[in-house]
């Protein structure tokens, strides 16, 4: 069975670029939402919502709040896996971008620890819980509708325009806080991007409601090609791959963290700078990021997938140490370069080709669940990472998270040697690789149930 079918029905495909548009600007709306928790969480909520003299521990208190929302995202992935191969991938992404724009709106109305004592960071954590379950369920529906409306040739980069959601998130998360800050004082700060969220949840929901369901999904529910435990079956056959997925993943979502929502707090502790500092880097980084997603995606169609993440994942390993010399300076210019080259190359062009490349290597009837799964279960990771980079620093100084940098480079690059190429052009398959079973670490998936 090949990875990604090019025989279903044209009447149930809608224009790929209507579909990875919409894809984009949902998943834009839910990075918007899961980001501003972490610019929050670096710089506001270690005050507002704990109770300590101590600055340090109040951003690990605040990061450890936010690790939990990264603990749910592996959950959030095996229920929209699960019910994106049962029910179809759209309705559960209209579902996520639902859960996650409520839980985001009642963070921004929640009393303080000075209003409500213990309750307001339990309040806190339960809301950050129900925002990782919506945006670990995002990402696999997002991605699939794009890539199985586009043409076999052009995976690459018509699965690169959600990830544009991403950088635009964040974008619109730090131009938020940045604006914010200028016109307001006090939690309002912080309270007002939260808040925000409810317009954008709107937009989403109308762009989303406008397209089709995947034509794979459409042809395989005619075909009754349905599982009844999609999740469970990959699960048990699959669970090299998944894990391969995982820890292909750490350079792009752990550098990343430590780029950015750790960065934002170590100028404050280091006492290097401000957080604009690093909120600049960030903004400028995710414009940049608006092209170079799509600059990689393409490539990875001429080139192949795996050169294109070995390119961001080999300069993880070089930078680790350079990204804190050049914020050990203090120099603004030296700071936000910094930020903005952890992003572009790093980051982008690991993450540009995740959606294609990851979806090539599972078959239809549980990719949903294969992409969900190994996606977030990275999350387990990546979510201790702001923490255990501000404890490293706590303990040895800086040289610790630039050690930590480096080693999640060395992580991915060690996963993507065994990786297999999935690009048409490259194996010269118009239907792409066969599925994840054909690859010596899978087990074939018995057939369909009944």
């Amino acid at each position: 069975m090949s990875a990604v079918s090019n025989a279903a029905d044209a009447s149930h495909r809608d224009n790929p670029a209507k579909v990875s548009l919409a894809s984009m600007v949902g998943s834009a709306v839910e990075s918007y939402d899961f980001f501003i928790y972490g610019t929050a969480s670096a710089a506001y909520f270690g005050t507002a919502f704990f109770h300590t003299d101590n600055k340090l521990v109040g951003v690990l208190a605040s990061f450890a709040t936010l690790a939990v929302g990264f603990f749910f995202r592996p959950l959030g992935g095996y229920l929209a896996g699960h019910f994106g191969d049962r029910i179809g991938r759209k309705t559960v992404l209209n579902a996520s971008l639902l859960l996650m724009g409520t839980a985001t709106v009642l963070v921004g109305a929640l009393p303080t620890y000075a209003q409500a004592g213990i309750a307001a960071p339990l309040l806190l954590i339960l809301l950050r819980i129900l925002q990782g379950i919506g945006f670990g369920a995002e990402w696999g529906g997002a991605v699939l509708m794009a890539v199985e409306h586009a043409p076999p040739r052009r995976r690459g980069w018509f699965g690169a325009v959600p990830q544009i959601g991403i950088p635009a998130g964040l974008l619109l998360a730090n131009g938020t806080f940045l604006i914010s800050e200028q016109l307001f004082t006090g939690n309002w700060v912080w309270r007002a991007p939260f808040l925000l969220s409810i317009v954008m949840v709107v937009v989403g929901l109308f762009i989303r409601l406008r397209i089709e369901e995947s034509p794979e999904f459409t042809e395989m529910k005619e075909r009754g090609e349905i599982r009844k435990t999609p999740a469970l079956d990959v699960l048990r056959r699959d669970w090299r791959l998944i894990l391969r997925i995982t820890a292909l993943r750490l350079a792009e979502t752990g550098g990343y963290y430590i780029a950015t929502s750790f960065v934002l707090s170590y100028v404050g502790l280091a006492e290097l700078g401000t957080s604009n500092d690093v909120l600049l880097g960030t903004v400028i980084g995710s414009a940049v990021g608006l092209g170079s997603h799509l600059f990689f995606g393409a490539l990875s169609d001429r080139i192949g997938r795996k050169p294109v993440f070995l390119i961001g994942a080999v300069f993880t390993i070089a930078f680790g140490f350079p990204l804190f010399l050049l914020v050990n300076t203090g120099v603004t210019a030296l700071i936000v370069t910094a930020v903005v080259l952890a992003l572009v190359l790093s980051h982008d062009p690991i993450f540009a080709v995740e959606s294609s490349w990851f979806s090539e290597q599972f078959p239809r009837e549980v990719r949903s669940s294969g992409i969900s799964l190994g996606y977030n279960l990275a999350s387990l990771v990546a979510g201790l990472l702001p923490f255990a980079a501000t404890a490293l620093y706590g303990w040895i100084g800086w040289a610790g998270p630039a050690a930590l940098f480096c080693l999640l480079g060395i992580a991915s690059v060690s996963a993507a040697i065994g990786a297999p190429e999935t690009a048409p052009a490259r194996t010269g398959l118009d239907e792409g690789t066969p599925s994840a079973s054909a690859d010596s670490s899978a087990t074939p998936i018995p057939e369909k149930v009944r």
